[in-house]
C-alpha cells in the first residue's frame, strides 16, 4: 500500500512520495505481522483491482472487484477495513508535513523573494499601493478576526488516535534531518514501526458519546499544544515585516486575531449543557491560562538571572519589589533567596500571586486581580531589561508573553452562549403568566411582543421574584443569565459577551435576550439615561426565509431607542450570524451562497442607515455543504463592505484538528489569514467600480431562484425522496457514531425540518453524492444559459471577473470531484422502492451531468479541477483507495439492516460499518 502520491516534479515532492511509501511499507509489515501475508495479498489484491477500475472501468472487472469484497470472510473484512482506514491516517499525516516542508523549502530557496499568501506579500502590497504609516495604522486598527471553536459532531476521530497521529507527524518529519546516522535512522523506523503497530491496536471508535466536559477539554488541546505559542509569533512576524516596510516607527499591533468557544456555551438542542457546565467549562479555560503562564514564568526563573552587582536595574522594579514584600506572603520554598537576583525574586512573587488567582480564599494584592495587573508587573520587568540593554530578552521573552496576556487573559477564549429562541419564548410566557403582566405571552401578534418587550426594557424594575417557583426549564433559563453575570465579575467581561440566539425569525426574540439580561443585570438604565450592556443579544438567521426577513428584523431593533442605546453601549457594534448550513440545507448550495450574499449586503445597508458597524459571524462548516472552505479564502469571499465590524468564522469538527494540531500547519493558516483579512481591507478601502455588477447580480438571483425550485422540488415536495435519503445512505447508522454529545436531531421526530444539518451533509458525503454540496446548481446555470453563446460569455466573464460566481463554481467543482454517482448507485439500490429508486437516482444523476456540463463550459476546462492540477491528481489518486470501503460499507449496511428488520442485532456487524465511516472519512478529508 505505497502508490498514493501526487506524482513528482521536484525535490520537495519526490520527498512527499518518499514519506507515503515509507509508511505504507511500515503498514504493510504491520499487516503480515498481526493478520500474515495472507492479509496483505488481499489488501493488495483489492487495491490494485479498485486502481485499475478507475482507469479503464471493465464490467466483468467491476464484477470481479464486487465478488472479492463481497465474499470476504468476517475476520478478513474487519482487517480490510482498518488497513484501508489507517492508510489513510498515514497519508493524511504525510501530506500536512509536506505542507509544512514546502513552507519551508520556499523560505530557504526563495532568498528575497516574498511567498504568496504571507503576512509579508500583503504588508509589501500596502506599501507598494503608497500607504502611509497613518492609513496603515488605520486599517491595522480595524482589523478583526474571531475564530470560534465548536464542538459540532463532525470529528470523527478520537483524541487517543490524535495522540498517536502527533507522534508519527514529528517523527516523520525527522527523516529530513540530514544528519541522521545510519543507525538513528534504523531506530527512527523501528520507533514508527512501533507507532504504527499501537495505531493499529488501538481502537478508533469511542465507546461513548463524550460529555460535555470532554468536549471542552479536546478544546483546550489546541490551546495548550499549538495557539499559545503560535498566536504571539503570528503578531510578531506582522510587526517585523511593519518594520521592514515601515522603519522608525515603534509597531505594537492591536489585537485583531483571537479565538473563541462554543463548548460548553452551545446549548441549543443540547441538554447536557447546563449553567453549571457552562460554570465548570469557564473555571476550566482560567486553569488553563494559568497553568501556561506558570509555566512561562518558571522558565523565565531560569532565563533571568542578572545579577545586581553587574546590571543596574530600575528602581521602578526595586520598587515593585519592596511593595509585594509588603503584600504577598510566600512560603518558605517560594522565596527566591539571592538579593543579587532581583529578577528572580520578582518572578517569585508573580509566581505565587498567580497561583492566588486559583484560590478564592485570597484577595487583595495577595492575587492578581486582572490580567492586566499581570500585564503591568510584566512592563515594570521589560523597562527594567532595556534599562541595562538586555533588549534582546526583553523582546525574546516578556514582548512575547505580553501579547500572550493581551489575547488568553485569564480565560483563554471568550465563550459565546447559545440557545433557541423557542426556549426563551417559552420562558417568557410561564414569567410572565405568572406575575399577571399577560396571560398567553406566545400567543401575541410579533408588534405586541416587541411593544411589552420594549415597555420591560425601559421599566427599572425586576421582572422576576425568589418567591416565585418556575418550571425547571424556566428556572435554567435564567440560571444561564445569572451564571454569565457571575463569570463576567470572576473571570472579566471579556470571558462571555455574546449570546447567540437559534432560529431568530423576528425582533422579539432578539429582545427577550435583551429583557433577560436586564433582570440580572447584564443590561441596565441607569438614572441619567445611560445604558450600561456587557453581554449583546446575537441572531442567527439560519433559513432562507430567515435571510430575507433578516434586514427588517434588524431595522426593527434599531429603530428602538432603548435598544439602539444598547448597541451604542457595545462601541456601537452589532454582532450577527449567518448559517450555512441551516440555508444550503433549506435551498441547495447555490441558492444559500446567494441568499447570504444578499443578506450581508441588505443588513449593511440598514447598519449604514442607523450608524451601526456590523460584525457578520459565519456559521461555517467543514464540508462543501455547509460552506467549508480554506480560512483566508472564506475571508477574501466575502463582499468587501461588510468587514468593517470584522469577522467571525467558527471552527469546527474536523477542521480544528486539520488545522491547528500541528505548530507548522496552524501558523500557516493563521498567517494565510492575515494576509487575506489585510488585503480585504486594503480592497474595502479602495473598491472598484464594476460597470456590469447590477446586471450580474440579477443574472445571478435568476440563476439562484431557477436552482432553489429545482432543490425543493426534490428535497421537500418530493413525497418518497426522506425514505430514499434515509434508505441509500448511512444515516441512521451515523448516529451511532459517537462523535459529539449533541442529539443528531433539534427534536425526536423523524421530520427532515428537525434533522440537523450536519447528519445530513455527513451521510450524503459518506455515500459518495455530496449532494448538497451541488445539487440543482446545473438547472440555475441552465435557466439562464439556455442554448445561447452570448449568454456563456456573460456567465464566462462572471467566472472571472465576479468573485462571488468565482467562488461558487470553484466549490461546486470541488464538490464534483469528490462525488462518484458509480458508487453512490451502489447504495442507492439499498432503497426498497424499486419505482422510487430509479425515478429519484435518475433525477440525481441527470442534474450530474448537467452541472458537470454547465461547469467545464463556463470555466474553459476539459475536466473538472484542470484549474487545480495539485488537488485534481490528489483526489484522483485518492479515490481508488476509498472506493473499497464503500463498496464494503453498502454489504455491510444491508446485512445490518436485515438482521435489524428481523429484531435481530450484531455489535460486530455494527463495530464495521462504523469503521467504513471512519475510513470513507479520512480519505475523503471531510466529513459534515
Amino acid at each position: 500500500m505505497t502508490e498514493l502520491t501526487v506524482t513528482a516534479k521536484s525535490n520537495s515532492n519526490n520527498l512527499l512520495r518518499r514519506d507515503v511509501r515509507f509508511l505504507g511499507n511500515i503498514l504493510g509489515e504491520v499487516l503480515v505481522h498481526q493478520g500474515g501475508n495472507e492479509l496483505l495479498d488481499i489488501v493488495e489484491k483489492i487495491r490494485e483491482t479498485s486502481k485499475s477500475l478507475r482507469s479503464v472501468f471493465l464490467p466483468e472487472l467491476f464484477a470481479d472487484f464486487k465478488r472479492i469484497v463481497s465474499t470476504l470472510d468476517p475476520d478478513n473484512r474487519h482487517q480490510v477495513i482498518r488497513a484501508f482506514a489507517i492508510y489513510f491516517q498515514l497519508v493524511n499525516i504525510a501530506e500536512q508535513n509536506h505542507r509544512i516542508r514546502r513552507k519551508r523549502d520556499y523560505e530557504r530557496s526563495a532568498g528575497e523573494s516574498v511567498q504568496p499568501g504571507s503576512i509579508e506579500s500583503a504588508v509589501q502590497d500596502l506599501k507598494e499601493r503608497n500607504f502611509t504609516y497613518e492609513e496603515v495604522q488605520d486599517i491595522l486598527e480595524s482589523l478583526s478576526l474571531e475564530l470560534v471553536m465548536t464542538a459540532h459532531p463532525t470529528e470523527a476521530m478520537r483524541r487517543a488516535i490524535l495522540d498517536i497521529h502527533k507522534r508519527i507527524s514529528e517523527d516523520v518529519m525527522l527523516l529530513d534531518n540530514p544528519t541522521l546516522t545510519f543507525r538513528e535512522r534504523e531506530q527512527l523506523r523501528e520507533k514508527l514501526l512501533n507507532e504504527v503497530i499501537t495505531l493499529w491496536q488501538t481502537d478508533e471508535l469511542r465507546d461513548r458519546k463524550p460529555t460535555v466536559l470532554d468536549e471542552v477539554r479536546n478544546g483546550m488541546y489546541y490551546f495548550h499544544e499549538t495557539l499559545f505559542h503560535i498566536l504571539p509569533e503570528v503578531y510578531q512576524e506582522l510587526e517585523r515585516c511593519l518594520t521592514k516596510f515601515y522603519p522608525g516607527y515603534n509597531w505594537h499591533v492591536p489585537t485583531y486575531l483571537r479565538f473563541g468557544s462554543w463548548i460548553g456555551g452551545d446549548r441549543d438542542g443540547n441538554p447536557s449543557v447546563t449553567a453549571d457546565i457552562t460554570w465548570k467549562t469557564l473555571e476550566m479555560q482560567r486553569k488553563l491560562a494559568i497553568r501556561e503562564y506558570q509555566r512561562i514564568l518558571t522558565g523565565l526563573m531560569k532565563n533571568l538571572s542578572f545579577s545586581a552587582t553587574i546590571v543596574n536595574v530600575s528602581d521602578e522594579l526595586k520598587q515593585s519589589i519592596r511593595k509585594d514584600r509588603e503584600n504577598v506572603t510566600l512560603k518558605k520554598m517560594e522565596i527566591w533567596h539571592n538579593e543579587k537576583e532581583p529578577y528572580r525574586i520578582k518572578l517569585a512573587y508573580m509566581l505565587a500571586k498567580m497561583a492566588h488567582v486559583l484560590d478564592e480564599s485570597m484577595i487583595g494584592a495577595e492575587r492578581y486581580q486582572s490580567p492586566e495587573e499581570f500585564i503591568e508587573d510584566l512592563q515594570i520587568i521589560d523597562r527594567s531589561l532595556r534599562h541595562h540593554y538586555a533588549d534582546y530578552v526583553a523582546d525574546t521573552y516578556i514582548k512575547k508573553l505580553i501579547r500572550q496576556v493581551e489575547l488568553f487573559g485569564f480565560h483563554t477564549a471568550t465563550l459565546d452562549i447559545r440557545q433557541h429562541s423557542k426556549e426563551h419564548e417559552n420562558a417568557m410566557t410561564e414569567i410572565l403568566a405568572k406575575m399577571n403582566v399577560v396571560e398567553d405571552y406566545s400567543a401575541l401578534e410579533e408588534e405586541e411582543k416587541i411593544e411589552l418587550l420594549n415597555k420591560l426594557l425601559n421599566d427599572p424594575r425586576p421582572l422576576t421574584t425568589p418567591y416565585q417557583e418556575y418550571s425547571d426549564s424556566t428556572e435554567e433559563c435564567l440560571e444561564v443569565y445569572r451564571t454569565v453575570y457571575r463569570a463576567q465579575k470572576e473571570f472579566g467581561v471579556k470571558c462571555v459577551s455574546s449570546y447567540l440566539i437559534s432560529m431568530a425569525e423576528g425582533a422579539s426574540d432578539i429582545m427577550e435576550v435583551m429583557v433577560f439580561a436586564k433582570e440580572v443585570g447584564l443590561f441596565r438604565k441607569d438614572n441619567d439615561g445611560t445604558i450600561v450592556a456587557t453581554l449583546q443579544a446575537v441572531p442567527l438567521f439560519e433559513t432562507i426565509e430567515d435571510l430575507h426577513a433578516a434586514p427588517d428584523i434588524m431595522r426593527r431593533l434599531f429603530n428602538l431607542p432603548i435598544y439602539r442605546e444598547g448597541v451604542k453601549a457595545m462601541n456601537d457594534l452589532q454582532e450577527i450570524m449567518l448559517g450555512y448550513s441551516d440555508s444550503n440545507k433549506d435551498g441547495g448550495a447555490a441558492t444559500a451562497n446567494w441568499e447570504l450574499q444578499v443578506a450581508m449586503k441588505d443588513i449593511t445597508a440598514v447598519g449604514n442607515e442607523f450608524g451601526v458597524k456590523l460584525k457578520y459571524f459565519h456559521g461555517r462548516g467543514g464540508s462543501l455543504g455547509r460552506g467549508g472552505m480554506p480560512l483566508n479564502r472564506s475571508i477574501l469571499a466575502q463582499p468587501a463592505n461588510t468587514i468593517a465590524g470584522g469577522i467571525k468564522i467558527t471552527e469546527q469538527g474536523e477542521v480544528i484538528s486539520s488545522r491547528y494540531s500541528l505548530q507548522g500547519i496552524a501558523y500557516r493558516s493563521l498567517e494565510q489569514a492575515t494576509s487575506a483579512l489585510i488585503r480585504a481591507s486594503i480592497i474595502a478601502r479602495s473598491p472598484e467600480e464594476n460597470p456590469h455588477e447590477k446586471e450580474w447580480e440579477q443574472i445571478s438571483a435568476r440563476i439562484s431562484a431557477d436552482s432553489q425550485k429545482k432543490y425543493q422540488d426534490l428535497i421537500f415536495r418530493d413525497p418518497d425522496f426522506l425514505s430514499f435519503f434515509k434508505e441509500s445512505t448511512p444515516l441512521p447508522e451515523v448516529g451511532e457514531l459517537n462523535i459529539g454529545s449533541r442529539p443528531s436531531k433539534r427534536k425526536n421526530s423523524d421530520r427532515f425540518e428537525d434533522l440537523r444539518a450536519i447528519p445530513w451533509v455527513f451521510a450524503w458525503t459518506q455515500s459518495r453524492y455530496l449532494l448538497p454540496a451541488w445539487y440543482a446548481a446545473g438547472t440555475g446555470l441552465q435557466s439562464f444559459y439556455q442554448d445561447n453563446e452570448e449568454n456563456l460569455k456573460i456567465l464566462q466573464d462572471m467566472y472571472v471577473n465576479y468573485p462571488f460566481f468565482t467562488s461558487m463554481i470553484d466549490t461546486l467543482q470541488m464538490a464534483m470531484a469528490k462525488a462518484d454517482l458509480t458508487i453512490a448507485k451502489e447504495y442507492s439500490l439499498m432503497t426498497k422502492n424499486d419505482v422510487a429508486r430509479e425515478r429519484i437516482f435518475g433525477l440525481i444523476t441527470e442534474e450530474f451531468k448537467l452541472t458537470k456540463e454547465m461547469v467545464l463550459k463556463i470555466t474553459g476546462q476539459q475536466e473538472i479541477l484542470d484549474n487545480q492540477p495539485v488537488l485534481q491528481e490528489s483526489i484522483r489518486l485518492r479515490n481508488p483507495y476509498v472506493d473499497p470501503l464503500s463498496y464494503l460499507q453498502v454489504q455491510l449496511l444491508n446485512e445490518l439492516r436485515d438482521l435489524r428488520e428481523k429484531g435481530e442485532d450484531d455489535p460486530d456487524l455494527l463495530r464495521e460499518v462504523l469503521l467504513t465511516i471512519n475510513g470513507i472519512a479520512a480519505g475523503l478529508r471531510n466529513t459534515g
